[in-house]
Parts: structure tokens; sequence; C-alpha cells
């Protein structure tokens, strides 16, 4: 009976530990979430909803559909429909922070760039003559254009600007944090949990070694 005493106790040592790392990483993850609440509501970049709590997009909610359809079918990342919310626009959910990211890649990907030739080229049996061309983007990521060509390889550097890809790596390094901190609390939640189950298995064996000890 004492050996089960001791095993007992050192359950519940060991409970009360796992409880205490439970609770400083979930004092930590609030913290990490208050910061970054902070940071979104200072930059005050809001998602649009109509009257009807619909996304929408430039006032359009099939044009919100698609950048959705882009984020979940070609990028295949899973939306949680509970982090969109018309209440709450701030982007600060790792969904908001996604979305737009898709956003800026929807309109970049779906973008028409007027480019000027400045003298006459010739490239792979092309004739460019001095003058402007329309050049659609027609999906095309920065690593896909041609960048030889004398047209497509401007109208990459004007669809493909610095400030969007700065502004893409932002979003996605929001999202990676408001994920992270998610997971931060899934762990802190184990942590006491598993702490809770030992105290409660410790304590049980300490009184269960009592009874059988008393005469």
């Amino acid at each position: 009976m004492f050996r089960f005493k001791i095993v007992g106790v050192a359950m519940v040592v060991a409970g009360i530990l796992f409880l205490g790392v439970g609770g400083y990483a979930y004092a930590k993850t609030q913290e990490g979430a208050a910061s970054l609440r902070a940071f979104s509501a200072a930059q005050d970049v809001k998602l649009n909803y109509n009257d009807a709590g619909q996304l929408t997009d430039r006032g359009d909610p099939a044009q919100a559909e698609k950048i959705l359809s882009l984020l979940t079918d070609d990028w295949g990342y899973t939306v949680v429909p509970g982090e969109l919310d018309p209440k709450d626009p701030v982007v600060n959910t790792a969904s908001e922070y996604m979305y737009q990211m898709a956003a800026i890649a929807y309109h970049t990907l779906n973008s028409t760039q007027t480019v000027a030739v400045a003298d006459h080229v010739d490239y792979k049996d092309q004739h460019f003559m001095p003058g402007e061309y329309e050049f659609a983007v027609a999906g095309r990521y920065w690593s896909q254009f041609d960048r030889q060509n004398p047209v497509e390889g401007k109208a990459r550097e004007l669809a493909w600007t610095g400030t969007a890809q700065a502004l893409i790596a932002e979003l996605g390094v929001g999202s990676v944090t408001a994920s992270t901190l998610q997971l931060g609390v899934g762990v802190a939640g184990i942590a006491a949990a598993l702490g809770g189950t030992l105290v409660l298995l410790g304590v049980g064996l300490i009184w269960a070694s009592r009874r059988n000890a008393a005469p």
C-alpha cells in the first residue's frame, strides 16, 4: 500500500506540473493572440460583406466565391466558416488572412497589363513594333512568364509588383501566426487535461492506499 501511495503522490506532482505547463502555454498564447488582434486592428484591413452577410469582393458575392474557389480548390486550403464573420470584418483569423491573400492573387492572375514597347524587337519569329500592347496575365504566377519576351517580361513586372508580393508574404505570415496560436491553445488544453487526469488518478491511489491500510 505504501508503494501505491508513493506512486499516487508522484502522479499528483506530475499532474500539477502539467497543469502549470498548460496554464503557462495558454497565457502566452493569449498574449500572442492579443498582439495579433492589436496589429490587425491597427492595419484596419477589413473584408466586405453585404446586408445579407454574404462575403463580397468589390460589391459582388460571385466574385468573392471565385476567390474562395481559388483558395480552396486551387490552393487546397480548408476555410473555417466561423472565421469569416460579417460582425467582425477586421482581418485577424487564419481564414481571413488566407482569403485576403487569395483576393490579391486572384486580381493579379486575372488582370490585363498595358505594356509599352519602345523599340522594334524580334523574338521567336515574332515582330514587336514600337507601341502599346495589351497582355492578359491569364492565371500566370511570377515564375510562369517568358521573361525574354519583350511584352510578357514587362507584363510580369506590372502584374506581380513588389507591393503585391509583399502583401501576400505579410498575409502569409499572419495566417501562419494565427494557426500557430490556435495550435498553442490546443497544446495547452492537452497539457491541462493530462495534468488534471494525473492529479485525479494520483489522489485516487492515495485514497485507496489509506483505505486499505486502515485496520
